[in-house]
Parts: C-alpha cells; structure tokens; sequence
C-alpha cells in the first residue's frame, strides 16, 4: 500500500483542518439549536439530537486525528477503520440528529422557503431515493477495491481527501433515505426500505468475503493487512447497519392506524399532538 509523502508540517496541515472545522460546526449547531429553544419554547430541541450530532463530529475527529490518521496513510487496517467511521458510523449518528430539520426551524422564513424548495427539486429527489444511496454508499465500494481507484486514491493528499469526502457524502445520503429523521420529499415506505438495507447488508459481506480470499481486489498492501482489513469492514458493517435498521425500526410509526383506532366512533377528531391547548375564560396572553 503506497505511504503518502508527508512531511511534518504538511501533516500538520492535514490534521488541523479537521480540528478547526469539526469544533466549529459542533458550535454552529449548539447555537441553532438554542436558537430553536428559544423561539419555540413549547416545541424545543431534543437534547437526544443535540447529542447525536456532538456524537458523530466525535467520531469524524477520530477518524481523521492522530492516531488513527497516521494509522491510516501506511497500513490497509488503519484505512478500513477510517471507512467504518467517516462512512458508517459518523453518518448514522449525524443523520439522526435531524440538521436539516433544525434549519428549517431556525432560519427566516424566506430563506427556510428557498430550502424547502431545494429539497424538493428533481436533483435531490433522486439522490435521496434509497437505490442510488445504496448504489452510491454500497456499490461504490465495489468500484473502489476491484479497480485501481484504491491505489490512485490514496496515493496523494488531494485524492484521499476526496475519498473521504465520498464515504461521508454516500453515507449520510444512505443513513438519511433509509432512516432519517429529516424530511424526505420521494422516501418509499418502510417495506422497501428494508429491502435496500437488506441488499446493502448482503453486499458488504460478499465484497469482505471477496477481499478477504484475495479475489480480484486491488489493493497494494500486505496479504495479513488486506485481510485484516476485510475482518473490520465485515464485522465493523455488520454492527453499523444493525444500528441502522434499529433506528428505521424505532422511527416505524402506523399514524394512520393509530390516529383511526384513538378516534372515537363520533364526535370531532382529537387534537393534533402538538396543537396549544384552549385559552380559557379570563387567561391573559402569555408575552
């Protein structure tokens, strides 16, 4: 496996755009987040998505800090727990802490307008479909190991970055269109869901089965480290997408047949779950 030809201080360089840019968007989002509390006291954030987003910026900074970073530029295990991480796990846990939802709370009504409007155009509509996120996440492993993509790409600063850039990209468009709490315009139902999850989950056991015995893969590294590296991404992938269909399943609300068997046979509909109650007789406005 190619080493990268770093010196001191371009290592430096590389590691401390991640420690400046990482604390920095864990503050923007605490500061939208109080943001939010303090427009809609009622509604509020939850302290649960505040905590996922610190959680996944934590694991993107060991990802790309010493020593894991270092580990990554010289041997093939150290790269395949730097994919766990900045494809797997950190997206997961940053999807789940609904930015896009946050945004929407928090910015002025035009601009939040023009996002919405956004989210909704053709483009995005079919990224966020759950067949080219797992095209996108699962099959561009595939790409990357049976290809020369590997070796070119990390041959160089420029080229990994990019790659990291396509395992965080990928796996937060998967984690989003088959969990995600975010608003998602051409989201199947839960059925179809499973189904891609259920193909993402067969395709990364036969791509570490394929590396693991040496089966068309190109990789420059040493046998010991290639299947090493194939032991993290079977294992690793595993618990990962476990955690991802535990997140689709705790999401997985019937509201329709809820909302019909709480219904009375007669009467008005009861009150949506998040409407005010009635002002009564005498009660002042709250400033």
């Amino acid at each position: 496996m190619p080493a990268h030809e770093h010196t001191a201080g371009g290592d430096v360089l590389e590691w401390l755009l991640p420690a400046l840019v990482l604390p920095a968007a864990a503050g923007a989002y605490l500061s939208l987040a109080r943001r939010a509390r303090h427009r809609n006291p009622v509604l509020g954030w939850s302290r649960w998505r505040t905590a996922w987003f610190l959680t996944g910026a934590a694991l993107l900074g060991v990802a790309l800090l010493p020593p894991v970073a270092p580990f990554a530029h010289g041997d093939f295990r150290g790269h395949m727990t730097q994919h766990m991480l900045i494809g797997m796990y950190a997206p997961l846990a940053l999807v789940l802490a609904a930015p896009v939802t946050l945004l929407l709370r928090t910015l002025p009504t035009a601009r939040a307008r023009r996002l919405t409007a956004v989210l909704h155009s053709p483009p995005v509509r079919v990224l966020t479909r759950p067949v080219v996120a797992t095209a996108l996440s699962t099959g561009g492993l595939a790409v990357l190991y049976f290809t020369p993509l590997h070796n070119a790409a990390t041959g160089g600063p420029a080229a990994h970055w990019l790659l990291h850039a396509h395992f965080l990209l990928s796996g937060c468009l998967f984690a989003h269109a088959i969990a995600g709490p975010d608003p998602a315009p051409s989201r199947p139902g839960v059925p179809a869901r499973l189904v891609c999850l259920g193909v993402a989950i067969t395709a990364h056991a036969v791509i570490a089965q394929l590396m693991y015995g040496g089966f068309g893969v190109h990789i420059h590294a040493p046998v010991d480290q290639v299947r090493a590296g194939a032991e993290i991404m079977y294992y690793g992938g595993d618990i990962a997408e476990l955690l991802l269909a535990a997140a689709l399943v705790t999401t997985w609300r019937p509201r329709g047949r809820a909302r019909r068997s709480r219904r009375p046979a007669h009467g008005p509909p009861p009150p949506a779950p998040w409407a005010l109650p009635p002002r009564r007789a005498g009660e002042g406005v709250v400033p």
